[in-house]
């Protein structure tokens, strides 16, 4: 960004100008909301480096500036919990198990391993009818509590969420809302 010199990866000025966070809202399968928090065209670059060493420090500072921020105002009259969208270790750690640690908060507790893909193909870069042909079969494990926020880093066709949606569902948990990084249908 600015180049300037800091300890941190993107220095805190550049947070501040580049990485405000907005709100965005949409509707997927059975009205569950899905809260976002960057247009994808924002930060797309940022974005695709979570396949690199560098990666885990951006996605941290995303998730600083956008998903903590929100935990930290989120109000509820029980503790929730939250649970990350295949948070299975790639490439040294996993960027949703990032996003789902930020939401950390006196209303909300992250957990980890509960929600998996057992297809492993990845849905970066494919269309709505790859997606659609190669669904992610999702296995939920048991854990303590009744309503639960999904957490996810984009939100494009609606497929890994509506999936996931279903498995939880399955189980008889109660979704309050989804919460991603960044919306890919927002121009």
């Amino acid at each position: 960004m600015c180049e300037s010199l800091s300890l941190e990866h993107i220095c805190p000025s550049c947070q501040n100008i580049f990485l405000a966070p907005s709100l965005y809202r949409r509707k997927i399968i059975h009205n569950i909301e899905v809260i976002s928090f960057y247009k994808y065209s924002e930060i797309k670059d940022l974005l695709h480096t979570k396949h690199t060493d560098i990666g885990y420090y951006i996605y941290t500072i995303l998730a600083k500036n956008s998903l903590a921020k929100f935990a930290a105002e989120f109000d509820y009259s029980h503790k929730v919990v939250s649970i990350a969208v295949d948070d299975h270790v790639k490439s040294g750690y996993s960027h949703t198990a990032i996003l789902n640690k930020a939401l950390k908060s006196k209303c909300i507790k992250p957990l980890y391993g509960k929600l998996r893909a057992t297809n492993r193909v990845t849905y970066s870069g494919k269309s709505r009818e790859f997606r659609i042909l190669n669904p992610r079969a999702f296995e939920l494990k048991d854990f303590n509590g009744s309503d639960v926020i999904l957490v996810d880093d984009i939100i494009t066709t609606n497929s890994t969420l509506t999936q996931a949606i279903q498995a939880v569902h399955g189980k008889e948990r109660n979704i309050l809302f989804c919460v991603t990084l960044a919306d890919a249908s927002l121009k």
